[in-house]
């Protein structure tokens, strides 16, 4: 099974690195029909957290979300990739980037315990059209 890549919008929260925060905004998405693909929680300094919102329909997260008055920074721009889990997988996603000059300034991958995995890269903003094209989406 080829992997399959795709660019995707995703979108941010800075919250107080504090119990039920990340609850908080995943409730609120939820009941306002948000769909999402990722989510990320990554600590920045010893007294927040950035949550990163990886939705099925960007448009959406975005007018939903300000309606409901929540402050999220983006679009920003990452790949999703999705394939069959199997030894040397992500070697030929980074080595693609690599051959193109393309410098992975963070990723996050996991598998799904059931063949599959997943895995976010992100790319400098003006590296995004290079990567596209080494990863042919």
């Amino acid at each position: 099974m080829a992997a399959t890549i795709r660019r995707v919008d995703y979108y941010y929260a800075t919250v107080k690195d504090e119990p039920g925060e990340a609850y908080k905004l995943l409730a609120t998405l939820a009941e306002l029909g948000v769909n999402l693909l990722a989510f990320t929680a990554v600590p920045i300094g010893p007294m927040h957290t950035q949550l990163g919102l990886f939705p099925d329909d960007a448009r959406k997260l975005a007018s939903e979300a300000g309606k409901a008055g929540l402050r999220l920074d983006g679009p920003n721009r990452a790949f999703l990739i999705q394939g069959e889990d199997r030894v040397g997988a992500l070697a030929e996603i980074h080595v693609k980037l690599y051959q193109a000059g393309v410098n992975i300034y963070a990723s996050v991958g996991v598998a799904d315990g059931k063949g599959g995995y997943g895995y976010l890269v992100y790319v400098r903003p003006e590296a995004i059209e290079r990567a596209s094209q080494a990863l042919g989406c």
